[in-house]
């Protein structure tokens, strides 16, 4: 459906139906694949967008060999702008609920529970954050899927602002679109060289609630802890079995039983059991490190080593190993040179109405990798809540807002009209 813009232009599709033509697609990630990208289908989104930046005239569109899609509206000519802006986002899904057959439907929300369908309830009660969303339109699942507004949404809010942006004929500098795959299984900037990619400033749109901007994160690390028992039959077992489960269990036990999910909040970190598996000879243990302060995210990993330690002690030299690898670490200092744009951020929030706040983010984004790879990329809002499960949703009002506060962010650095 084609959309009469003020001064004459034509805008093609509005940011929702643009979300709901791209949530249609299943894009979940894979954790166990070592493809890139980990699964075929966000090969499918990655080249309808590729088209869709070709048909609104972007410049040097292409897919990587790792399935990003990648354009340049080139800058408005005889404009001076404050350097290359990058506008990111990912196409996968988290593998953690199903994206496949998503059943979007809009609801009015009033503050009374949502029945979703297949037996599951969206409340208050459960989510309080939903209180500030009563009176709004929201698009939510039918209980049975994720909605895709991680981070679909965001790539609906990209792709609306440079169409409409390119309607409006507004001046602009140089802009580089990026689409990613397997964000959700910390694989998204896999294959991406940041001085190729020739970018002074970037932004990721990949946050939560409406008008939250974000420049810390998690410092972030993966363990695998193997431990190696002695099998023998019961029946003659004493003094020489030594049970891998049992002793994995035993080890696990050793961690402070406080710094885990579901007992911290705000800047607190955890060290956290993903997954285990074992038997009487071998057992493994998997487990995610977070915090945001340096200092004691080596900590946590220096208490995981000391728990191996301590079992190697206890059952033998060797009996446990612990191969504990970095993933990515906060931005905040690499951020906190170029506060300009987290002002300008703030800036265009307010220009669209919207109180701007920042938070801590409790995990990473692309952009805290591409910080650390050269390009300052601080994290904007979507619009969503409840990422990763079947009770996500998105305020159709946010999808609107969020293309507009783009197009501030990306007026903002035009130096010359």
């Amino acid at each position: 459906m084609k959309k009469q813009l003020e001064n004459g232009g034509i805008l093609i599709m509005t940011c929702k139906e643009r979300f709901l033509k791209y949530i249609a697609v299943s894009t979940a990630s894979d954790e166990d694949s070592t493809e890139s990208p980990s699964t075929t289908r966000q090969l499918e989104l990655s080249r309808r967008l590729a088209e869709e930046m070709l048909s609104l005239g972007l410049k040097n569109v292409h897919m990587d060999s790792c399935g990003k899609a990648i354009g340049t509206l080139p800058a408005t000519e005889g404009v001076k702008a404050a350097g290359t802006l990058a506008l990111v986002a990912h196409v996968d899904t988290a593998p953690a609920a199903s994206g496949e057959g998503v059943n979007a439907r809009e609801v009015l929300y009033t503050g009374e529970d949502i029945e979703l369908g297949h037996g599951v309830i969206l409340s208050e009660k459960q989510f309080p954050a939903m209180k500030d969303v009563r009176g709004q339109v929201l698009l939510v699942t039918d209980g049975s899927t994720l909605l895709g507004a991680d981070d679909k949404a965001g790539v609906a809010e990209i792709m609306t602002a440079v169409e409409k942006l390119i309607a409006s004929g507004a001046p602009h500098g140089e802009l580089r679109i990026v689409f990613t795959t397997d964000e959700e299984v910390g694989r998204g900037t896999e294959g991406l060289d940041v001085k190729e990619l020739a970018c002074d400033w970037g932004y990721t749109v990949d946050g939560g609630e409406l008008g939250v901007y974000e420049y810390e994160n998690f410092n972030a690390a993966a363990a695998l802890v193997r431990v190696h028992g002695v099998g023998i039959h019961p029946g003659s077992a004493k003094n020489i079995m030594k049970n891998a489960a049992t002793i994995a269990m035993g080890l696990h036990s050793l961690l402070p039983a406080d710094q885990v999910p579901e007992k911290t909040e705000g800047y607190e970190g955890f060290i956290h059991l993903t997954d285990m598996s074992g038997d009487v000879v071998e057992a493994e243990l998997h487990y995610i490190i977070r915090d945001h302060d340096r200092t004691l995210f080596e900590e946590k990993k220096a208490c995981l080593r000391a728990a191996v330690g301590e079992i190697n002690r206890r059952y033998g030299e060797g009996t446990a190993e612990a191969d504990i690898s970095d993933t990515y670490y906060n931005m905040r200092e690499k951020i906190e040179p170029h506060r300009h744009l987290l002002d300008r951020a703030e800036a265009a929030y307010r220009a669209c109405g919207v109180a701007p706040r920042t938070e801590a983010i409790r995990g990473g984004t692309d952009g805290a990798v591409l910080t650390w790879m050269g390009l300052p990329c601080p994290n904007l809002s979507t619009g969503g809540y409840n990422y990763h499960g079947v009770h996500e949703f998105i305020p159709v009002d946010s999808l609107a807002v969020m293309p507009d506060v783009l197009l501030e962010i990306i007026g903002s650095f035009v130096e010359n009209v």
